[in-house]
């Protein structure tokens, strides 16, 4: 897909998100760029969590919010309108919600660096151009495929306390095994396995940060076996307990009020 870019004053930012803010729109586009952590956002009436692996993309006088309780940093591109070609604005304001593939996660980390050096204003349209023909590769390979992928990651973010099978999301795909191992390792650069205990590992400690409710209540929404499952994992993966983490959380969302 061609994404062509014109030469442009775009502006760059990290920044970090906090408590539900009010819709609201702005003239121009935005990407929206995950660094760490994630955060919930709703644009046009459509939401999702931002988290590793996934952006989202504004449209001009498009309302849009977001929330969240837990540590994060965005990097957020301010695009002026006009910018982008009409195709190109109409294909990502219609999905909004994208998929990055390690090739894009390197260049919004490659970005967010050279925003520390003072070097991102000579270099952003080319990033841009970039970032966005990375973003159009993942849309072209396969289109229906990557449609049925979509589904896919959508269906099993949405109903994770189920104990999915590699089998069952091929089967959801509508691919083999096989082939599922192929898509995964092409756009995430990891298993399906994997990806799915990441996804867990993101709703625990979203979860965890966000409410009061159980820990063995979060662990079976978050497709654990039980508590002591989720603590196993948590710890590998963090270093503390869900218990720990939680009152970190508290303590940092504390200190910011």
């Amino acid at each position: 897909m061609n994404l062509p870019v014109s030469p442009s004053r775009l502006s760059l930012a990290v920044r970090s998100y906090g408590e539900a803010a009010h819709a609201h729109s702005h003239d121009f586009q935005q990407l929206v760029l995950p660094l760490h952590g994630s955060m919930e956002i709703e644009v046009g009436g459509r939401g999702a969590r931002l988290a590793q692996g996934c952006a989202a993309f504004v449209r001009q006088d498009m309302p849009h919010a977001q929330c969240s309780r837990v540590e994060n940093r965005f990097l957020v591109v301010d695009i002026p309108t006009g910018t982008l070609a009409a195709e190109a604005t109409d294909r990502l304001s219609s999905r909004r919600f994208l998929t990055l593939s390690p090739a894009a996660g390197h260049l919004v980390d490659f970005m967010a660096l050279s925003l520390n050096d003072g070097a991102a204003d000579v270099r952003s349209d080319a990033w841009l151009s970039l970032l966005l023909q990375s973003l159009g590769d993942d849309t072209d390979e396969t289109g229906e495929s990557a449609g049925r992928m979509e589904r896919l990651l959508r269906a099993v973010r949405t109903r994770l306390g189920r104990s999915w099978t590699v089998a069952e999301m091929a089967a959801m795909a509508g691919v083999s095994a096989s082939r599922l191992h192929v898509l995964f390792r092409q756009a995430y650069g990891t298993t399906p396995r994997a990806w799915l205990a990441d996804q867990r590992l993101q709703e625990a400690r979203h979860r965890l940060g966000t409410g009061t409710m159980s820990i063995a209540e979060i662990a079976g929404r978050a497709g654990y076996s039980d508590q002591t499952a989720l603590t196993r994992a948590f710890r590998l993966a963090t270093g503390n307990t869900p218990a720990e983490y939680r009152r970190l959380q508290r303590e940092l969302l504390s200190r910011k009020q």
